[in-house]
């Protein structure tokens, strides 16, 4: 049986109004448009740009706002140091404002070194060439080089970049102009200017970096970088450059004995890092020795404790300096850890054999390729495992009747 309906006969001004919905169409939050800065096309965190193109690819796209890279530095902390240089000199072109902290060498002297922006470089497009005929001798002996089931085969591509530009590009055989770089607000912090006493108190993190930890707090605050600033103001990001944290000259044990005293001083400072930048727009970049850390379970937990997380290992004053297979590279790029930020699962490189070479005026990062065929390497192995097997075959044919082969 239907139910009666009561307000067929009634009319339009009697019925009762349709009565209003929650329901609201979900849009897209508005995101901060910071100069210098981008979102990401996986997980909409606000990316920046670490100053070096390969780098970013690496990391997704670029370094997310509010997150720390850590770096664990080569032996002779030459090529580490150049990549703080090139984050740092990416925040004072985009203008950005600085934090940079050391105890070995001043503030200032990391800044005078800083690469030399390349402002025009647009990408020169090079006129095309005109196809040549496949009878020209040329192609006769380009065909020959390679075996005939391997031409049709897309050529590998070594470098590391992405199809949209970020950030810029820089010339490290020049330094940055003093006017552009004094045109950047930077906040300096040199350890031997912060005398710290000894505290009485029992603490798991050492004076210097609590006081550090101290001095980078009251900046973010001060200058309105934490995200309970109001909206209406004009927001920026604040770069962190933290060098060689964990040596002996930040007063911590943890690189000078088997068993520091302070094991646990890094990484509360680290702790307690993360948790100052996830609530500011800030981001940072650490350099640790990790070379001197005799603990691999102590690095571990430094590791786990940053985001993002590389590792540099230079062939300087090793046997793979000289070693031709090798020639095109000066180093090996590891990544230890990459960023689960807004993913249950975060992008992985595609590749696991990187490595990086510092040319003329650029640092790049690479796919590893060794060559396919050495000649001098090969015919001089080639060689000597000739005469090895021929001085075996002769010792132990020498009772037989003369045959090159041995009588069994």
């Amino acid at each position: 049986m239907a139910a009666p309906v009561s307000s067929v006969g009634k009319p339009s001004a009697e019925r009762p109004p349709f009565s209003s919905t929650s329901f609201q169409k979900k849009t897209r939050s508005k995101l901060i448009s910071i100069p210098g800065t981008r979102p990401s096309v996986q997980n909409g965190q606000l990316l920046v740009s670490t100053g070096v193109t390969s780098l970013d690819y690496l990391l997704g796209g670029g370094l997310a706002v509010g997150t720390v890279l850590l770096i664990e530095e080569d032996r002779f902390d030459s090529y580490s140091r150049m990549i703080l240089k090139y984050f740092l000199a990416e925040g004072v072109v985009c203008r950005h404002e600085l934090f940079v902290a050391s105890a070995q060498d001043n503030p200032d002297d990391i800044l005078q070194e800083l690469p030399a922006p390349i402002l025009d470089d647009v990408a020169i497009h090079k006129p095309v060439e005109q196809p040549r005929l496949s009878c020209e001798p040329q192609d006769n002996l380009d065909a020959m080089k390679i075996a005939w089931r391997y031409q049709n085969l897309p050529k590998v591509q070594s470098a590391l970049a992405s199809s949209s530009r970020f950030g810029h590009y820089y010339d490290v055989s020049k330094t940055m102009e003093p006017e552009i770089r004094q045109a950047a607000k930077c906040h300096r912090f040199y350890l031997p200017e912060h005398p710290t006493q000894s505290s009485t108190t029992h603490s798991r993190m050492i004076e210097s970096y609590s006081a550090l930890l101290k001095s980078l707090q009251e900046v973010i605050h001060r200058e309105g970088f934490d995200l309970s600033t109001p909206m209406s103001m004009s927001r920026n990001i604040l770069r962190v450059g933290l060098h060689s944290l964990g040596s002996a000259l930040w007063n911590d044990d943890l690189s000078c004995h088997d068993d520091p005293m302070h094991s646990h001083a890094l990484t509360t400072f680290l702790y307690g890092l993360r948790a100052l930048l996830r609530s500011s727009l800030s981001v940072a970049v650490v350099t640790v020795p990790s070379h001197l850390i005799q603990d691999q379970a102590l690095m571990g937990n430094i590791t786990r404790l940053c985001d993002n997380a590389i590792a540099l290992e230079s062939f300087k004053g090793s046997e793979r300096e000289t070693n031709p297979l090798y020639k095109d590279y000066h180093g090996l790029l590891h990544v230890r850890q990459v960023p689960h930020l807004n993913c249950l699962a975060s992008q992985l490189p595609d590749h696991k054999d990187l490595a990086f070479k510092l040319k003329r005026k650029q640092f790049s990062i690479e796919r590893l390729h060794l060559p396919p065929d050495l000649s001098e390497t090969v015919s001089r192995v080639s060689r000597g495992e000739l005469a090895g097997a021929a001085a075996v075959a002769s010792a132990c044919g020498s009772g037989t009747s003369g045959n090159k082969h041995l009588d069994f």
